[in-house]
């Protein structure tokens, strides 16, 4: 397993590790959704994908049906997904992914933050030859072979496909999710979840006092309600 793969493991624990949180994310994802292609998931793939994930996280059918229905209330507000790239202290990138009913409050947080911390927050595209984004699948991996898995999902777009411990990740460009998504349909594969991912092309080296430094920033922000998700470059002493 590569760096990338554990950092995309630590990310993927504290981005489901709080419940509350994850719920909150996916009802933001379920307005969105519904505002954009309406509240029926047979012909709304978006809110399709949003449902598939919610039940991946185990959130209650009732909960899940009471936010489409909420969300189909022209009166119901809608949010907007923002990025904002910066960097934190001793030069590790750092992209922040939101969705947020108030664009004035959410980047007045994330400058807070990045100032507080001696970071600096820049402009949008500043950080596009540091981070990648992919389409990353999560599926069951009872009764499954990775290595038969992988020679299978190869044509469709498959560029890794890893187990993680009863899971198995698979990762493709961010253009074939729609071809994984068809394909592992097809073979009657339960998805747990499906989504985006930034992957970083770099890595910063840093030393344990200055990880722990910056670690602190990226937990402040994940408290943010209006934040769904922080990438950085650091290269983890931790997994050295």
């Amino acid at each position: 397993m590569g760096r990338a793969f554990e950092a995309r493991k630590q990310s993927k624990m504290k981005r489901w590790g709080a419940m509350a949180k994850a719920f909150t994310r996916i009802g933001k994802d379920i307005v969105m959704a519904v505002k954009t292609g309406g509240p029926n998931p047979d012909t709304n793939s978006k809110l399709r994908v949003v449902i598939q994930n919610a039940k991946g996280i185990n959130m209650p059918k009732d909960r899940i049906d009471a936010a489409i229905k909420r969300a189909a209330d022209k009166d119901t507000s809608s949010y907007e997904e923002v990025i904002y790239e910066g960097y934190a202290p001793h030069g590790v990138a750092i992209l922040v992914e939101t969705s947020t009913d108030n664009l004035n409050r959410t980047v007045a947080s994330v400058r807070s933050y990045f100032t507080k911390s001696g970071g600096s927050l820049g402009t949008t595209g500043m950080l596009n030859f540091i981070f990648e984004r992919k389409a990353v699948f999560r599926i069951n991996a009872q009764g499954m072979v990775v290595e038969e898995l992988e020679l299978e999902l190869i044509d469709f777009g498959a560029e890794e496909v890893e187990q993680d411990e009863n899971e198995i990740l698979i990762t493709t460009a961010f253009e074939d999710f729609g071809n994984m998504q068809k394909a592992l349909e097809e073979k009657g594969v339960h998805i747990i979840s499906s989504g985006f991912e930034r992957f970083p092309l770099t890595y910063m080296k840093v030393n344990a006092e200055q990880e722990a430094e910056i670690q602190k920033l990226i937990d402040k922000m994940e408290e943010d309600d209006d934040v769904n998700m922080v990438y950085h470059n650091m290269e983890l002493v931790s997994s050295l």
